[in-house]
């Protein structure tokens, strides 16, 4: 009895950690699809959605583009994505939870622009194109809708998408 119920207490562990990168999401990230529901916070934990008139969404997927952005848009004035009708969303949904709440998002307060996290890895998924993941991701958007994609390297080209 006790093999039998240990046996299933190792299962159910093994079930509940299940790895999420299995599962198919559909992207979000195809030229045509509305971004109108998009929903994040901010480092400040400040809930945000898009506006209508937003024209660029800047996605940062790995470390390398998170700090490559930060690093320009600091070096930028305070309302610099405003003025370019644009927003920054980093994905910090890859760090353990102890690692974003006691260094990432400690860090990302520090920044004068604003910058909306993406902490969950089933909502990064949806909007990450695998092939480029590496890269910025950028949206041109019109009334929310994604009129077209781009993907930067470098802050030269991230200065020209915006």
């Amino acid at each position: 009895m006790k093999n039998v119920l240990l046996a299933l207490i190792t299962a159910m562990l093994f079930l509940g950690c299940a790895n999420e990168d299995s599962i198919a999401v559909k992207s979000k990230s195809v030229v045509g699809a509305s971004l109108e529901g998009l929903v994040l916070s901010d480092q400040h934990g400040v809930s945000h959605s898009l506006a209508s008139d937003t024209k660029r969404v800047v996605f940062a997927f790995s470390k390398d583009m998170g700090h490559l952005s930060n690093d320009f848009f600091n070096k930028q004035a305070p309302n610099f994505l405003a003025e370019h009708d644009a927003v920054f969303i980093a994905d910090v949904s890859g760090a353990p939870s102890l690692i974003r709440s006691m260094f990432i998002m400690p860090g990302l307060r520090d920044f004068k622009h604003t910058v909306l996290v993406i902490d969950d890895e089933r909502t990064a998924a949806s909007y990450r194109i695998d092939t480029n993941s590496k890269q910025l991701l950028i949206l041109d958007v019109d009334n929310y809708i994604i009129k077209d994609i781009h993907f930067a390297a470098t802050q030269e080209e991230l200065l020209t998408a915006l």
